[in-house]
């Protein structure tokens, strides 16, 4: 089993900045896996944001492109979103992801962009 505990969410403005945090723990197993964030907005279905491979891949949804980056401690298996030029349009709830073994989501930190 794996625990993924979630921290950054919040309310920006337009154009401003947010980090969220996700530290995975319990039997992060095996070694090689990926974590990375999804999003929900309201009515709509979840979607891949970003993902890190514990081998050093990074895979980033277009729309966030140029704008949020992904980093990883391995060491930690902790993984970061930072989200730089938010827009309205990422408004969403964020989930961490951890696969590997098994697949296991995060409770969801809401981000919420507006003026």
């Amino acid at each position: 089993q794996v625990q993924l505990v979630e921290s950054g969410g919040g309310l920006v403005q337009p154009g401003g900045s947010l980090r969220l945090s996700c530290a995975a723990s319990g039997r992060i197993m095996p070694s090689i896996n990926v974590m990375g964030w999804y999003r929900q907005a309201p009515g709509k279905q979840r979607e891949l944001v970003a993902t890190f491979g514990s081998l050093g891949s990074t895979n980033y949804a277009d729309s966030v492109k140029g704008r949020f980056t992904i980093s990883r401690d391995n060491a930690k298996n902790t993984v970061f979103l930072q989200m730089n030029s938010l827009k309205p349009e990422d408004t969403a709830v964020y989930y961490c992801k951890f696969q590997g073994s098994g697949v296991y989501w995060g409770q969801g930190t809401q981000v919420t962009v507006s003026s």
